[in-house]
């Protein structure tokens, strides 16, 4: 029969169905092994590691990965942006993939604030309109469970159709449309991923990914809005829940702004051995082109003692090319 999507490698992944009567699991294809080497092709399905969602790689992308539980072996420190003494971390390149979530595993993911990574400015008068891509993911490379299926519409998406076809003589079956090479150059700017950050406290690992999306003018100034992903991994199996944040976040117009408030996005997720991670993305704007953000998050345990996880600082940074919105896509 069918296992369980986080059972070691099973024979034949499933997904998770959340009913009230319990758990139904259903067969949606074989598993595949996954790669150690090389990347996986546009059409590949998989099953996400962590969020156990049904999906289909886009196209990957190149990241530097500045991993702060790996610092480069540097005897004297250096002072960094959040002012103390601190390694040089060295980015190291790691592929990340743009996928399209299954529409019908979005609501059974309960460790993510929403299940879309990617949002961006409207291109209107209205400069505050922000729109998001829904069920449009950035996966890491480790976090994917290759599966193939003998279905020929395995994902549910308004984009799968547009994007991918149908073509048993290819292996994975599904190819990219030409629509799919044209939004993926159209919108490049707006999607890619450049940086990941990485930092590991008490066995809280944090990862933030700082995404820039454009300027807008409001009342005679700029104004640089960029949008920041965080996943929190428990790697540990005490269960642990997010009080608060502490942000600090400097401008290069010189303001240093302190921001205090309870869990994130409006939740204080709890993070144990059955949900080890939650995701959220949120944003932030500047009235300078760049600047840099770290801080703290709060975790208490069960007996009540509280302690502090790093968020590794992370630089604001904005590309050259003023940008357009996607298009090509209805809202």
């Amino acid at each position: 029969g069918a296992v369980s999507a986080h059972a070691n490698p099973p024979s034949c992944p499933s997904a998770r169905r959340n009913r009230p009567e319990g758990k139904v699991l259903e067969t949606v294809g074989v598993f595949e092994a996954p790669k150690q080497h090389g990347k996986y092709e546009t059409g590949q399905l998989f099953l996400h590691s962590v969020f156990g969602y049904r999906g289909i790689v886009l196209f990957p992308w190149q990241a530097r990965l500045y991993d702060r539980d790996v610092a480069s072996p540097v005897t004297e420190k250096s002072e960094n942006v959040a002012g103390h003494g601190s390694k040089e971390v060295k980015g190291k390149t790691h592929t990340y993939y743009q996928v399209l979530i299954d529409a019908r595993d979005c609501p059974h993911i309960s460790q993510r604030s929403q299940t879309e990574a990617v949002t961006f400015l409207a291109n209107h008068d209205d400069s505050r309109a922000l729109y998001a891509i829904p069920g449009l993911d950035y996966v890491s490379h480790e976090d994917i469970l290759p599966y193939s299926s003998t279905d020929q519409v395995p994902i549910q998406h308004e984009l799968f159709e547009r994007f991918l076809m149908y073509d048993q003589t290819k292996v994975p079956p599904f190819v990219a449309r030409d629509t799919l090479c044209a939004w993926q150059e159209k919108n490049h700017p707006w999607l890619e991923l450049s940086d990941v950050h990485r930092e590991t406290t008490e066995n809280i690992r944090v990862t933030v990914i700082p995404f820039y999306m454009g300027m807008r003018e409001a009342q005679n100034s700029h104004v640089y809005w960029w949008r920041y992903c965080i996943r929190l991994e428990n790697l540990d199996s005490e269960v642990v829940q997010l009080r608060e944040r502490h942000w600090r976040i400097f401008s290069l117009s010189g303001t240093l702004e302190t921001v205090r408030g309870r869990g994130v996005v409006g939740r204080e997720p709890v993070l144990s051995k059955e949900q080890p991670a939650f995701q959220y993305s949120s944003h932030v704007s500047l009235q300078a082109s760049s600047g840099h953000m770290w801080g703290t998050f709060r975790f208490e345990r069960p007996d009540g003692s509280h302690f502090d996880v790093r968020i590794p600082p992370f630089s604001l940074e904005s590309n050259k090319d003023e940008k357009t919105p996607p298009s090509g896509l209805h809202w």
